[in-house]
């Protein structure tokens, strides 16, 4: 088991094209951490620089206390599962997984004790006698995991293990890789461009910007308390609804005015406002879709048409207009709704929506900060 540290890494391509920036970071040792971004923002290239895969062109990666950056992938201890599977096409998945350990002279009974351990732990004994073009991609995934876990690495590295699965298998595959990780209880660093993912995987999450770290957090601290517009924006799904408004204080207490209504910020977050004597002015007001509420003309709402409606299932996606055009999402379970208020909504419908000030998320315009971290 390992742990692993990032100090001051830095990736630099020809023409001085920086893909990863001043990265530091501290992975403990059987933490299960996952890099997240939108695609190019280095999460990938810092991935393989940990591998030893791209050469670090500044800064230093450590492995269980030992700085790797000269030493070779199969000397760094770990093994890597790839978004392709990189599979052998002529080779069963018996040797698909036995490769490795053939390469490093093995005997043959350790070998199959190895192979067939993983096999089962994953579900596919009855796959090995089988060539990679005979299995769906789910299983092909299962390989690729099953020959990193026969190596008896340090640290696992997973680079979009399954952004090749449709969405079904992509929702099992999760919950498979959350029950390998408990069973092998070692390092995890996991790469993805999915979310959702993120925050069903992780321990930790390290969302990325162009070669920057934006934010490091729990799934909860991430999604609760956004450092800045791009993480509120990024975690969430539907996205959060930004809001150009204003921040006025009265009497010690704070409000936002978005399109003409007053909302209280209360609870902790007015109470953080009041303790640091927050200016007023223009701000940034994020609120999730899930934290808006259908509401009526005579609780002093916001009016809205509504543009578009999805049928989730659990849930209704309404896609409004304010007064001056903003357009916002609102989630609405359907057990709120009776048959009635489902038949009412549709295109063009005149909508009233509310929200509470504990919901709110306020930032600079400026700087895009959050205004409470």
């Amino acid at each position: 088991m390992a742990s692993v540290k990032l100090t001051n890494v830095k990736k630099i391509y020809d023409k001085n094209v920086v893909a990863v920036h001043d990265f530091n970071l501290e992975i403990h040792d059987k933490e299960f951490v996952v890099f997240v971004g939108p695609s190019g923002c280095g999460k990938s290239t810092t991935l393989r620089m940990i591998a030893g895969l791209e050469d670090i062109s500044e800064g230093t990666v450590e492995i269980d206390g030992e700085v790797v950056n000269d030493l070779q992938p199969k000397d760094r201890g770990i093994a890597m599962v790839f978004q392709n599977y990189a599979l052998y096409p002529h080779m069963t998945v018996y040797d698909n997984i036995a490769f490795s350990l053939r390469l490093q002279k093995m005997p043959e009974d350790v070998i199959y004790e190895k192979v067939t351990n993983a096999a089962e732990i994953l579900g596919i004994t009855e796959y090995l006698m089988r060539k990679p073009r005979a299995l769906s991609g789910g299983q092909r995934q299962r390989v690729a995991i099953g020959r990193a876990m026969v190596r008896d690495s340090k640290v696992f590295l997973m680079d979009e293990p399954l952004s090749n699965l449709d969405a079904k298998l992509r929702n099992q595959m999760r919950s498979e890789i959350i029950l390998l990780r408990q069973k092998l209880d070692t390092t995890f660093i996991y790469v993805t461009h999915d979310q959702t993912e993120a925050m069903t995987l992780a321990d930790r999450i390290v969302i990325m910007k162009d070669g920057f770290i934006m934010q490091v957090g729990s799934p909860d601290e991430v999604f609760d308390m956004p450092d800045n517009l791009f993480v509120a924006e990024f975690i969430g799904a539907p996205k959060m609804n930004i809001i150009k408004t204003k921040l006025v204080c009265e009497g010690g207490k704070y409000y936002v005015t978005p399109f003409g209504a007053k909302i209280a910020v209360d609870g902790d977050k007015g109470k953080e406002l009041a303790n640091r004597k927050a200016p007023g002015g223009d701000i940034l007001l994020g609120v999730r879709p899930e934290h808006i509420q259908l509401a009526t003309a005579a609780d002093h709402a916001i009016p809205c048409t509504l543009v578009v409606d999805e049928m989730m299932g659990s849930e209704l996606h309404l896609h409004v207009d304010t007064e001056d055009g903003t357009r916002l999402i609102v989630r609405v379970p359907t057990l709120d709704l009776d048959k009635d208020q489902r038949k009412t909504l549709v295109a063009g419908a005149k909508l009233y929506i509310t929200f509470e000030g504990k919901a709110m998320h306020l930032f600079n315009p400026e700087t895009e900060k959050n205004l409470l971290t």
